[in-house]
C-alpha cells in the first residue's frame, strides 16, 4: 500500500456522507438480511483514510455476545483497507465483550467469500433461497449479481472471538 492508512469511528457529522455513500452502492440506506432491517447510516462503524481520502467503510449491529459486520466497502482493492476495517471491528468487539463476529453475503459474492475467509473467517451456515424472503421487504435487491450468478442464499460466516 501508498499512503498512510488510518482508521476512525464514524462520527455524528458523517451520517450524511455515510447515508449518501450508502444509497450510492445499495440503492438506499436499509440492509435487509435474515428478517432483519438495519438503517446502514445509523449504526456504528469505521471510516477508513488513506493519506486523508475516504478509502473504505464498515458499519457493524451488536446484539449481545455477537457483533455483526452489515457492509464493508474499500474503495482501494489491494491496500489493506477492508483487512484493517475488519481489524477494527473485531478490536470492537472484543472490547464490549463480544464471543463472536459474523456476516451474511450472499452465494454470488465469490471475491467477499474468499476475503472473509483469508481473514479466519469460516462457513458457519447457509441460508437457501433467502433472498426470495429479503426482497419482500426490499424489491429492489437485484436477482443476478457477480459473473451472473443468481443471486438466491445467504451465507453466514463466523469468527470466533477467544479472551
Amino acid at each position: 500500500m501508498t499512503g498512510r492508512l488510518a482508521i476512525r469511528p464514524i462520527a455524528d457529522a458523517d451520517r450524511l456522507w455515510v447515508t449518501s455513500r450508502v444509497v450510492e452502492l445499495w440503492g438506499e440506506d436499509r440492509m435487509v438480511n435474515r428478517g432483519k432491517t438495519h438503517i446502514v447510516s445509523a449504526l456504528p462503524g469505521f471510516i477508513a483514510a488513506v493519506d486523508g481520502d475516504v478509502a473504505g467503510l464498515l458499519t457493524y449491529h451488536l446484539d449481545g455476545a455477537a457483533c455483526e459486520v452489515v457492509t464493508l466497502n474499500s474503495w482501494r482493492e489491494g491496500a489493506g483497507v477492508g483487512s484493517a476495517l475488519i481489524d477494527a471491528a473485531v478490536e470492537a468487539a472484543r472490547a464490549v465483550g463480544c464471543t463472536r463476529v459474523w456476516l451474511l453475503t450472499t452465494n454470488d459474492n465469490l471475491h467477499a467469500l474468499r476475503f472473509y475467509q483469508r481473514r479466519g473467517f469460516r462457513l458457519a451456515a447457509l441460508y437457501p433461497d433467502a433472498l426470495s424472503e429479503a426482497r419482500r421487504t426490499k424489491p429492489s435487491i437485484p436477482v443476478t449479481g457477480h459473473h451472473g450468478i443468481p443471486i438466491r442464499d445467504e451465507i453466514e460466516l463466523e469468527m470466533p472471538l477467544i479472551a
